[in-house]
């Protein structure tokens, strides 16, 4: 997977920093305001610049592990179906799929075997108690007559019904091996988000440490507005056809980023 650290951006827009702070520092203390100005501006647009520049890395380097998110099948029919996807929704989504077939499949395979396992049960209880009868000579002949012909048939039914308690038992261990899969989605998911997670802090503490050095400070209604128009109009896309600047598929965004240079 693609890293998605951003080292190397971060220790040039640092001395970017350092390099102006002193040459603010020196206009502020000559009383030179409109150079500082244009200082304070030039940290602007070397901030937003930067930002811009780290958005869309980080944007490409997420794009081409989110494409390139692949999965190792273990069995033929797995491998097979893997190789007929190219799009990572799919193999996720077909992740999903066997994950609900499996649990369906093996709920049904419990549900069907409690009933045996309680019958077997039942039964041999009820034996247990003729053959206790049988010790304590207790029971007549023809009881042990009836006790004999009852015995055959249970063991007969038992040998029958532990091959299929058996069978049951089998299918549902085998219809486990979702879990591989599944802990290879979680575990490479997981570890995207931490990397995702620490490019955006990197972020916010590159874009704070502007307003930190000019004293910049952002009402906190004219965030919240600037925040709403940003977004007004802007509901969930649910598909591409509601607006034509929406991109859905790996390929339009795969596009997109190569039009804007990353």
């Amino acid at each position: 997977m693609e890293q998605l650290n951003n080292d190397g951006l971060k220790q040039e827009f640092e001395e970017l920093l350092k390099s102006k702070t002193q040459e603010l520092q020196r206009h502020l203390t000559d009383g030179q305001m409109p150079e500082a100005l244009a200082v304070i501006k030039s940290l602007q647009e070397a901030r937003d610049q930067s930002l811009y520049q780290e958005v869309g890395r980080l944007t490409r380097a997420l794009h081409n592990a989110i494409n390139n998110f692949n999965i190792e099948a273990e069995t033929v029919s797995e491998k097979q179906s893997m190789s007929d996807m190219s799009d990572a929704r799919d193999r996720l989504s077909y992740v999903v799929d066997m994950t609900e077939k499996a649990a369906n499949k093996t709920m049904d395979l419990v549900e069907e075997s409690m009933p045996v396992a309680d019958k077997l049960g039942k039964d041999a209880k009820r034996l247990r108690e003729y053959w206790r009868k049988l010790i304590d000579r207790e029971m007549s002949g023809d009881q042990f007559r009836d006790l004999y012909w009852e015995m055959d048939a249970f063991l007969e039914r038992s040998a029958n019904e532990s091959e299929n308690l058996y069978g049951n038992l089998s299918s549902i261990l085998l219809a486990q091996d979702f879990q591989d899969l599944t802990g290879q989605v979680i575990h490479r998911v997981t570890n995207l988000v931490k990397e995702v997670e620490a490019s955006l802090v990197d972020l916010i503490f590159m874009a704070s440490q502007v307003e930190t050095i000019t004293g910049i400070v952002h009402l906190p209604e004219e965030s919240e507005k600037q925040e709403a128009d940003q977004f007004k109009g802007h509901g969930p896309q649910i598909s591409k056809d509601a607006a034509d600047d929406v991109v859905t598929s790996q390929d339009d965004v795969d596009d997109l980023l190569s039009s804007l240079g990353f």
